[in-house]
């Protein structure tokens, strides 16, 4: 059974990198995803791999995403090796750019959220955080200022940021 991905995400303002790093528990890594020509051709549906590097270590991953809802998505997502993400990318999808990005995972209550900083914007970020349902309440952490909740709006996937970049809010 491929498990079901719920999250909501938020624009948030431009956190300070040493005020992230300075949270217990706080994760940085870099991270590339490259957009795959699917070979299913279904709506809904995206395919990309993954090279994350953390201070110590590489993970490269594959995963398969089919939206069933705003907040909703069926992932399918493997780790695979480094060979097999060389000849992934050989179907690279041309007209999608790479997308690069540092992630900060950051411990919250009984969650993880996940910071994105982007090359291309100065002044904001995306904050997502995994919910165990489409109707568990949100306890935003006191860290960040958010702009405005996303969920739902496809203009900030990473799959349309490959694409097309929202100007800043």
């Amino acid at each position: 059974m491929i498990p079901t991905e719920t999250e909501r995400k938020y624009l948030i303002r431009m956190p300070d990198d040493e005020t992230l790093l300075a949270i217990e528990g706080c994760e940085k890594s870099r991270i590339v995803q490259t957009y795959l020509k699917s070979e299913q051709n279904e709506p809904h549906v995206s395919e990309r791999i993954r090279k994350r590097e953390y201070a110590d270590k590489t993970i490269y991953t594959h995963t398969t995403k089919k939206r069933i809802s705003s907040m909703s998505a069926l992932e399918d997502e493997e780790q695979i090796s480094r060979e097999s993400y060389k000849l992934l990318k050989l179907r690279r999808d041309p007209d999608k750019r790479r997308i690069r990005k540092f992630r900060y995972a950051i411990p919250w209550r009984d969650h993880v959220v996940e910071i994105d900083v982007y090359p291309f914007w100065e002044k904001q970020a995306v904050m997502e955080i995994e919910l165990k349902s489409e109707t568990e309440q949100v306890d935003l952490p006191p860290f960040v200022e958010v702009i405005r909740e996303v969920t739902g709006d496809r203009a900030y996937s990473n799959n349309s940021l490959s694409k097309k970049i929202p100007d800043e809010d």
